[in-house]
């Protein structure tokens, strides 16, 4: 495979994962998903935007952040987001400090 087939293919599943998140499974928290692997839509969107940046384009957070959400974050909580357990909330420190604490 040449590398620019290579290249849209993986562009194409990329979008069919944010397409996934947005849309398909709206039930799956954010807390869950970086318990479970390390990263979330959040993570997705500041990589979005570091990735931007490499390129000379500034990107806002929140616009950042629209590209995975398919909203603004507040109409994302709103419409979305539940309350974490305590448990959750523990299990999240531990994985926010493994996956995104140490840069």
């Amino acid at each position: 495979m040449d590398d620019h087939t290579q290249l849209e293919l993986e562009a194409a599943a990329f979008r069919r994962l944010r397409k996934h998140l947005m849309e398909d499974r709206t039930d799956v928290q954010n807390i869950d998903m970086m318990n479970l692997t390390g990263f979330c839509r959040n993570c997705l969107s500041r990589w979005y935007q570091e990735a931007a940046a490499e390129k000379g384009i500034d990107i806002t957070k929140d616009a950042a952040r629209e590209s995975f959400y398919g909203m603004t974050m507040a109409d994302w909580k709103a419409n979305y987001q539940t309350d974490a357990s305590g448990d959750q909330q523990q299990a999240f420190q531990k994985s926010f400090e493994e996956n995104v604490g140490k840069k």
